[in-house]
């Protein structure tokens, strides 16, 4: 008799411990995994003495769920999901829901969710952030994909997710189709830009300043209570302040190449497509791929100079700079993120509640800050915000970090210490408040060699210009274009 009030698929360290927070919520888990083994291991030691019931087949996982029967996937994003799904459809019922928590790319799950439907199916792609700890304890969950999926999934959902103070779980339902997964790339992609962010800040105190981990780790500690108080900030200080069993600093023997798994690298590509100036996360991506030429850069080391200058100015004063040079440039992530978040809302016509996502993002997941609530607070005010720039508490949160942050890209600039996300942001913040930028010369530009046309301030939007400017060219023109 079917027992289980929901079946996993993929008993990796995600898929385990979130079995393990629905076990604690009174849930009745089936599992099973592609090899077998796993889960009479994960039987016998983890989940030893819970309620979970290990299958041995997708016939027998199917045969243990109440209808409508729940199907949760935690396997590798791509084609392992999608073989995974065929072999389900033949063992499901019409009504019955399979849902991917894993990292999709969320045009997969807009095809999903239309191919299952088309199968009398329905299909959650579900976002799920926090890593193991917050899978194991309370995490962030983003669910999106057939609407008459979320009544089915909701309960679950909500009782395994984390909690804000006042006990609203950081689950709620996103959207159609991609929308969850869609919103789990951004936030990938606002982590990859809260980590190189931090890293810079981390440069600057130890190259410029010459602060030793102790120090830096003191300093971390401190930011954390305040502004910048988040997950980040918070294990951030305790890296740095970490001593293997010679007492030695491990940060300092970490090679300096980071990994990565593709999710903010989507996040840049899709702002190109989208044509939004997501220029933090793209230079946070380009800085892991600069990472990875180890030997290049050591060979390059030896040859390449900065004629830099040393530090002479007042160490605290600096300090001070970076830490609001770190809050400004975290602002225009955000800034940005959102900016892709409306784009993509009126692109695949969904229905995106922003102040809504930055509550999803509150507690449980990797980006997860205080300052996600002052984004709450922005949005609660005015949903229709064009940009959060343009709130009163981030409009005077950057009047009051700005000069600092100047400060800081300049100093970096003469000392030599590359700040790509520090100073992208910097230039996004001075090219978006100005009134004029010097397009009107690469319009021209443009109409010169190619005669792409271009509009004129004097008259309306829409009318289109050509000049022929050599007195040879003639006056036909390539056409109109998009800005």
């Amino acid at each position: 008799m079917a027992s289980a009030d929901i079946g996993l698929i993929g008993l990796a360290v995600m898929g385990q411990n979130l079995v393990l927070n629905m076990n604690d919520h009174g849930y009745t888990v089936a599992v099973y995994n592609r090899t077998t083994a796993k889960v009479d291991e994960f039987l016998a030691g983890p989940a030893q003495g819970t309620n979970v019931i290990g299958t041995h087949s997708l016939e027998e996982l199917v045969g243990q769920l109440k209808a409508p029967r729940r199907v949760m996937l935690m396997v590798k994003a791509g084609r392992a999901v999608d073989a995974v799904i065929e072999q389900l459809i033949p063992l499901l019922d019409e009504g019955d829901i399979i849902i991917d928590g894993g990292n999709s790319f969320y045009p997969d799950s807009i095809r999903r969710t239309q191919y299952l439907e088309s199968k009398g199916l329905l299909f959650s792609g579900t976002g799920v952030s926090g890593g193991e700890e917050g899978a194991r304890h309370g995490p962030s969950i983003m669910p999106g994909g057939s609407p008459a999926a979320w009544p089915h999934v909701k309960e679950i959902f909500q009782s395994i997710a984390a909690k804000v103070e006042d006990g609203t779980p950081c689950c709620d339902w996103v959207g159609s189709d991609g929308a969850g997964h869609f919103v789990k790339m951004v936030h990938n992609g606002i982590e990859y830009g809260d980590m190189q962010l931090i890293c810079e800040a981390y440069q600057l105190m130890r190259d410029v300043l010459g602060m030793n981990n102790d120090e830096m780790s003191a300093t971390f500690a401190e930011w954390n209570k305040g502004a910048l108080d988040s997950y980040l900030i918070e294990i951030t200080a305790n890296i740095l302040a970490y001593k293997d069993e010679n007492g030695e600093s491990t940060v300092d023997y970490i090679l300096d190449t980071a990994g990565q798994k593709g999710t903010g690298k989507w996040t840049a590509v899709n702002a190109l497509e989208q044509g939004i100036p997501l220029t933090l996360i793209g230079e946070a991506v380009f800085a892991r791929f600069l990472s990875a030429l180890k030997e290049e850069r050591v060979a390059a080391s030896g040859i390449l100079s900065a004629h830099t200058l040393p530090f002479t100015g007042d160490k605290q004063a600096f300090l001070n700079d970076i830490r609001d040079a770190l809050y400004a440039a975290k602002i225009m992530s955000y800034a940005q993120g959102y900016m892709l978040l409306r784009e993509a809302a009126g692109a695949y016509n969904w229905d995106l509640n922003y102040g809504s996502i930055a509550l999803l993002w509150r507690e449980g997941c990797i980006i997860r800050s205080a300052f996600l609530g002052k984004i709450k607070e922005a949005y609660d005010k005015d949903a229709a915000l064009i940009n959060l720039l343009l709130d009163d508490y981030f409009k005077a949160a950057v009047d009051q970090s700005h000069l600092g942050w100047r400060r800081v890209v300049a100093a970096a600039v003469t000392h030599g210490i590359p700040v790509p996300t520090l100073s992208a942001a910097l230039s996004f913040y001075d090219g978006y408040r100005s009134a004029r930028v010097p397009a009107n010369l690469l319009q021209a530009q443009r109409d010169y060699f190619g005669a792409h046309t271009y509009e004129r301030t004097d008259r309306p939007r829409g009318e289109f210009f050509h000049t022929n400017w050599t007195g040879t060219g003639g006056d036909v023109t390539s056409g109109s274009y998009d800005a």
